[in-house]
């Protein structure tokens, strides 16, 4: 994990988060915290890493999400190199499906 990141502000903000309750919640909060073009790039990386994670090629995340080649990249970067959050939530969010 990046240490760079590790302090009380992140600290509070993930506590903040962990908070939310339920979807909507995170949509009030969300919306307040971030700029909707901020929002629509993390829900734009996260569809890339689950279609990365579907193999699916880059042309074919790109066509359907817009992200760029270097933002696929970027993702894949870090479902090959990264802390495994991705894997962890959608396993999660597997598990949850049943």
């Amino acid at each position: 994990m990046n240490k760079k990141i590790h302090i009380e502000a992140v600290d509070q903000l993930f506590e903040a988060i962990l908070s939310l309750r339920n979807k909507e919640e995170c949509y009030t909060f969300f919306e307040d915290v971030c700029t909707i073009n901020e929002l629509l790039s993390l829900s734009q990386r996260f569809e890339v890493a689950k279609m990365l994670r579907e193999k699916k090629t880059y042309l074919e995340i790109s066509e359907k999400t817009g992200a760029s080649t270097a933002t696929i990249s970027r993702v894949n970067r870090s479902l090959s190199y990264g802390n495994d959050g991705y894997e962890m939530v959608f396993q999660r969010m597997e598990a949850n499906k049943f």
